[in-house]
Formats: structure tokens, sequence, C-alpha cells
């Protein structure tokens, strides 16, 4: 700092209670912490400085700016010295300051945010009016000397414009569906496909029932442990495949209907199903 001070004149001499002699040495010396910048009264250096420069002959400008530059380091020194420091933050530590000017960025743009909307609101921009005049009400119909013959004509003539239903000589029975016909399904999609799934024999179903069917000659084909079934998640499609060589065998027996015909059921009637492979 005041190796590029460069008096013109003879160094300025200072005489206080800790130190006498040139002012730019009493700086290095602070600098250097080799006296105690607290014990030095500025103001006296100050007083000292301007007479002597009220004593010269010829003012020299740039000895007074190196002076005020000597005057202006001592200062910040001095002020450091007796300010007290704020306490020294932990490492990740925010600075309190940062954090304000950041807040208050963000305020600024929210208070821009809010304007710019008060002036989109201001200009109707969200208000559609309605262009065209609005639908005039079609007047009530009067129906108080309507009567109840009135009603009962109404009634008749708009039958008689309906055609005649034709005549119903018989009761269609709903189509029966067995276990057997859709374990047959089932064998049938398991020789083509090498598995099924559950979904995909649902897709000929019409009706709850023939869907509760399917299911159950599932359930049965499981008993029997002629297929195993997984299921990947709740609600999801049930993907079967085939335990043994058994799909070319259409001889099945379907023990509740053996159960509901009244046949042997034991274990000497009832072969035993195939074993899993």
């Amino acid at each position: 700092m005041t190796d590029s001070l460069s008096f013109k004149s003879p160094p300025f001499p200072v005489t206080l209670p800790v130190y006498q002699g040139p002012l730019d040495l009493l700086l290095q010396l602070i600098e250097r912490e080799e006296l105690d910048i607290t014990k030095i009264a500025l103001a006296q250096v100050t007083d000292q400085y301007l007479a002597h420069v009220r004593a010269m002959e010829r003012q020299n400008l740039q000895d007074i700016a190196d002076f005020l530059i000597i005057a202006a380091r001592l200062l910040l020194i001095k002020s450091e010295a007796l300010l007290p420091r704020p306490p020294e933050r932990a490492p990740g530590e925010e600075d309190p300051g940062d954090e304000l000017a950041r807040q208050l960025i963000l305020y600024k743009k929210y208070k821009e945010i809010a304007a710019a909307l008060h002036e989109r609101e201001a200009a109707g921009l969200r208000t559609f009016l309605r262009t065209a005049a609005p639908p005039k009400l079609e007047a009530k119909l009067d129906l108080s000397n309507l009567t109840t013959a009135d009603l009962w004509a109404a009634v008749t003539r708009a039958l008689s414009l309906m055609p005649d239903a034709p005549s119903v000589s018989s009761v269609v029975a709903p189509p029966k569906i067995t276990i057997r016909d859709k374990i047959k399904r089932i064998q049938h999609a398991l020789r083509v496909e090498g598995r099924a799934r559950f979904f995909d024999l649902l897709h000929e179903a019409t009706t709850r029932v023939e869907i509760v069917v399917t299911f159950l000659a599932v359930l049965e084909l499981v008993k029997q442990r002629r297929v195993v079934a997984a299921q990947g998640k709740v609600f999801g499609d049930i993907v079967i495949e085939p335990v043994g060589d058994w799909i070319n065998d259409d001889s099945i027996r379907i023990y509740s209907e053996m159960e509901s015909n009244g046949e042997e059921t034991d274990s000497a009637a009832t072969p035993e199903p195939p074993t899993p492979a």
C-alpha cells in the first residue's frame, strides 16, 4: 500500500504520545501490527497535517492526495479494530444478507406478477360478452281446458300408429352352458397357443352366467391338477398353463357332474389325476 506513495516534498513528520516519525512509516508499523492502532488519535494526525499544509509556501496536490490515501487506510484499519466483528459462520451456513436479498428479489417478482394480473383483470381479458340476443321463450301450452277424455283419445291415437307385435308361438329357452363345454374350449386354446389367458376365454361370453361357468371350468382343471394358474396382480389376467399331456384327452371326468348324476366318486371308481411334470 505505502510502496506506491511518493511524497515529492520531505515526509510529513507526526508527533504523537506513542510515535514520532514520518506518516508513511506510521502506516507501515500499523499494517505490520507493530503498533496498536487503537492508541493512535487520528484527529491529532489530521490536525497536524492541516497545520503543515497551511504553513507550506506552495501546496503540492500530489502530496495532499497521498496523505488522503494514508489517512483513509488508517481510518479503515481503526474502524475494523474498534467495531465488533460478526460471529463466524459454520461451514455451509448461509449469509443472512444473501437470504434477505433473495427474499427481497422474490417479493419484487411477486409484486410485479400481482400488478400484471391486476392489469389483465382490469382490461377484462377473461370476460366474454354475449354477442347475440337471448332466445325468446315460447309461450307455455295452455292445458286448462284439457279433459280426461281428451287424454284417452290422444293415447288411443298414438297406440293405433304402432305396428302390431308378432305373435309368439313358443318360448325359446336360453342355451345351456356346461363346465364340460368350457373345458373343451380351454383345451383347444392350450393346444393352439400352449397357454391360455382367462380374459381371452371371455371374449365369446355374452352373459354373466357364461363368465361364471368359464371360471368354474378353470377351477375344476386346477382342482384335478391338470393346469396351473398364475395371476400377477389383484384383478389382473390369469395365465393358464397345462400340466402333463392331457390336453388331447377328451374323456375328462368332471366330479361336479358325477355327483349331480349320482355316480360313484370314491377312490376306486375315480381315476387319479395326472401327476404334475
